[in-house]
C-alpha cells in the first residue's frame, strides 16, 4: 500500500513539473527605419505565452541607458498575449543598434530581443533628394 501511494504521488509531481511556460515573440526585432531627430521612440515586442503556465517576466535590461525598456506588470496567463514597452531617445543621432534582455520563468528563461534603426539630424523627408 505505502508503494502504491508513493507511485501515485511521483506520478503527480511528475505532471506539475511538466507545466512550463513559453514566451514567444510576433518579432524578435523592431525596425525604427529612418525617423528624424526628436521623433517618438516608443515600440513595442508583442509576445503570446504559448505554454501551459503562467509566464512571469521577472525583469527587462536594454544595452544602454538611451533605451529604457517596460516589463508587464503581473503574471501572462497560458494562451494570453502581453507586451515590453521600448523607449529609444531619439535626440541622438545616428544608428541604432541596441539589444534588450527579456528574463523570465519560460522554458528559455532569457531571451534577447533587438532594436534597429537610424535617427536623422534633419527634420526633412527621408524621401525627399538633396541637390549638391
Amino acid at each position: 500500500m505505502k508503494k502504491l501511494v508513493l507511485i501515485a504521488l511521483v506520478g503527480l509531481l511528475g505532471f506539475t513539473v511538466n507545466a512550463q511556460a513559453k514566451i514567444t515573440f510576433k518579432s524578435d526585432t523592431v525596425d525604427y527605419g529612418k525617423i528624424v531627430k526628436g521623433s517618438d521612440g516608443v515600440r513595442v515586442f508583442e509576445f503570446t505565452n504559448t505554454g501551459d503556465a503562467p509566464l512571469i517576466v521577472s525583469d527587462v535590461k536594454s544595452s544602454c541607458g538611451c533605451t529604457v525598456p517596460k516589463k508587464p506588470k503581473g503574471p501572462v496567463a497560458a494562451g494570453a498575449t502581453g507586451t515590453i514597452e521600448v523607449k529609444y531617445d531619439t535626440n541622438r543621432v545616428g544608428p541604432i543598434r541596441k539589444t534588450v534582455t527579456v528574463y523570465s520563468n519560460a522554458d528559455e528563461p532569457i531571451k534577447a530581443l533587438k532594436i534597429k534603426g537610424e535617427v536623422l539630424k534633419e527634420a526633412g523627408s527621408v524621401l525627399e533628394k538633396t541637390e549638391k
